[in-house]
């Protein structure tokens, strides 16, 4: 039976990695392995992909046979391309500048629209964080304009409250310099009768 290219899983439950090993067909899938090819990593995105390139395409040059998955992983990678463009030269279709200057313009093309999705991934989330943030900020807004008002509710209570006490106490204030008033007159009056009895006295 042939080698194949595939997937031993790794990591922790709900958070699962995989290494991408060469293993003959009838072991374990978690169990021995020949080589050791790489890592994927699906709980990312995009995916984590780390491939030695050269092993693969020895490997699949020797007959290997990827699974479903390792064929789209290698196929992401280009190492099916490389296989494709290497099998086009041994045919004599071009040589090998050609076919390395193919691989590196599908591999620039490839490159930009990595990048291109990951700048729409990162829009989005920064998107996403300045609506959160607007939406923040509503409701902060919101509540210190009700922590206001209840303030300026509670304020104008207090006040209510203590201007009828205020109204009391004034009439007390003012009733004390009357009667000082009266008190300061009282000896003008009994002045002129005490002169009255003097001149009695003196007849």
């Amino acid at each position: 039976m042939p080698a194949k290219i595939r997937l031993q899983r790794q990591g922790r439950k709900f958070q699962a990695i995989y290494s991408i090993v060469v293993a003959d067909s009838r072991a374990p899938r978690d169990g021995k392995f020949i080589e050791s090819l790489g890592q994927y990593n699906p709980n990312s995105n995009p995916a984590t992909i780390v491939l030695d390139f050269n092993k693969a395409l020895e490997w699949l040059q020797n007959g290997a046979q990827p699974t479903d998955t390792c064929r789209a992983i290698l196929s992401y990678k280009g190492v099916l391309y490389k296989k494709h463009l290497l099998d086009g030269v041994k045919k004599g279709a071009f040589d090998e500048a050609e076919a390395e200057k193919r691989f590196q313009a599908w591999m620039t093309e490839k490159e930009q629209k990595v990048q291109a999705k990951k700048d729409q991934i990162q829009s989005t989330q920064d998107n996403l964080d300045k609506s959160r943030l607007e939406k923040e900020t509503k409701i902060k807004e919101a509540r210190a304009a009700e922590i206001a008002k209840r303030r300026s509710e509670l304020i104008a209570a207090e006040e209510a409250a203590n201007a009828p006490a205020a109204a009391e106490e004034a009439p007390a204030e003012e009733a004390a310099p009357v009667e000082e008033a009266k008190a300061e007159e009282t000896p003008a009056e009994e002045t002129p009768k005490a002169d009255a009895e003097e001149k009695k006295e003196d007849k």
